[in-house]
């Protein structure tokens, strides 16, 4: 039965690393797509936007789902739609039809990634649980360092049909081992909220859209006032309003999508820079991002051993000046820009996700886990629109792009100062359970 449990892990693993290739994968490819069908450029920036709206407009409504009707088979049903979407992504004529798959997509990958948790502390219990909760991090970090590599490589050997035709055998895998996960359920099945889900999705749409196509001020406007109403509201709960009742949480969750949007948004600008403006083949472009990935990786293990329990929450600072000084050395020396601007990720990140959990009751763990995770989508898709728009309409070099996320950044150090606690800087404080990034 135990090694039965670690399979299942398996299966677990992989989901969790799909979701973050797709996104990586896609992103690289995104020019030569755009060659190859056609369409508006602002095309480029929606087949990544398409897929991370609905996935943070969805993840914690997913969470819900599987709390009240079963989290495997609500994997099981996200694993199914996300198999199928992605062939018919591969199968696309036009760039509307994959933009709308891709959301359907977006959509799938919200239901499956909130289950892996829930299913994990099912199948799993004391050391064994803490191991197997260990595992996350260094699969979601080889799939970030991979994705942009695979997606080069894929895209330039064979086709960008391929880059989603990958997800078929692995999402059949995934079902085919995903029997031997127990069903688990919530003892007190958590409501459905379906006007709070619109209300979200309403919301983070009508702030996306405008920046990305119509200019439409007014929508933003009313996409602002849709969230504002799903935060509000009393009935139904899809945001549990006691987390704002802890000091920080508020400002962790604006530093979340500020930073976050930074990262997504210069991930894409780097891409776009290397195949629209030097002309360098999809490999070549997915290589210039390996010193970033790596960069990441590696600090984010550094500062989850050591730093984190020395430094505290001042750890997050550190992250962010070290990112500032890639992002003002990008205009001139790109590369090692990106290397430099990685290991302040990994470290903002480590203290970051600690800082924002460690004063959340444990009965709204969960509740948190979801939302930052959610907000941290939303992020990274107004990255992408925000920062795409900035580079299309000034092609010729990432200049604009590097100093706009300049600011953003010291935006950031305001914001993250005020999470944190009056105690939050010391030493050997216990780290709560890791926050999965979806990207």
């Amino acid at each position: 039965m135990t090694n039965k449990r670690w399979i299942g892990l398996i299966a677990l693993l992989i989901a969790e690393a799909m979701n973050l290739l797709d996104a990586t994968i896609v992103q690289v490819a995104a020019p030569v797509i755009h060659t190859d069908l056609g369409g508006r450029t602002a095309d480029i920036q929606w087949f990544s936007a398409a897929y991370t709206l609905p996935f943070a407009a969805l993840l914690i409504t997913g969470g819900r789902l599987g709390d009240r009707f079963g989290r495997r088979r609500m994997f099981r049903v996200g694993v199914t739609v996300f198999v199928l979407t992605s062939a018919a992504c591969a199968l696309a004529t036009a760039p509307a039809e994959l933009i709308g798959f891709r959301a359907v997509q977006g959509a799938a990958a919200a239901l499956v990634i909130p289950q892996t948790i829930g299913l994990i502390r099912s199948s799993f219990t004391g050391s064994a649980l803490s191991k197997a909760l260990g595992t996350i991090g260094p699969v979601m970090g080889l799939a970030g360092i991979s994705g942009p590599l695979l997606g080069g490589f894929i895209t330039e050997a064979s086709s960008w049909r391929v880059v989603f035709l990958v997800n078929v055998p692995l999402g059949i895998g995934v079902l085919a081992l995903s029997h031997l996960l127990p069903e688990s359920a919530s003892p007190q099945p958590p409501r459905i909220d379906i006007l709070g889900t619109l209300l979200l999705t309403g919301g983070t749409a009508l702030v996306v859209y405008p920046i990305l196509q119509s200019r439409d001020w007014f929508l933003l406007a009313a996409g602002v006032v849709l969230l504002g109403l799903c935060l509000l509201r009393k009935d139904g709960r899809l945001i549990e309003v006691s987390l704002f009742a802890h000091r920080g949480f508020a400002p962790a969750l604006v530093t979340s999508t500020l930073f976050f949007a930074v990262m997504s948004g210069l991930t894409l600008v780097v891409v776009l820079h290397q195949q629209l403006t030097l002309h360098h083949s999809v490999m070549r472009s997915s290589l210039a991002l390996l010193p970033w990935s790596a960069a990441t990786g590696i600090a984010a293990l550094v500062a989850g051993q050591w730093l984190v329990t020395r430094l505290g929450s001042r750890l997050m600072y550190v992250g962010l000046g070290v990112q500032l000084v890639g992002l003002a050395t990008a205009p001139y020396a790109l590369l090692p820009a990106l290397a430099v601007g990685g290991i302040g990720v990994g470290l903002f990140t480590t203290a970051f996700f600690t800082e924002a959990l460690h004063r959340v009751g444990p009965h709204e763990t969960g509740s948190a886990a979801g939302l930052l995770n959610a907000v941290q989508q939303f992020g990274g898709t107004l990255g992408v629109a925000v920062f795409g728009t900035i580079f299309l309409h000034h092609p010729a070099t990432i200049d604009r792009a590097a100093w706009v996320a300049v600011a953003v950044v010291v935006v950031t150090v305001a914001t993250a100062h005020l999470m944190r606690s009056p105690h939050s800087t010391r030493r050997g404080r216990a780290t709560p359970e890791p926050v999965r990034t979806g990207r």
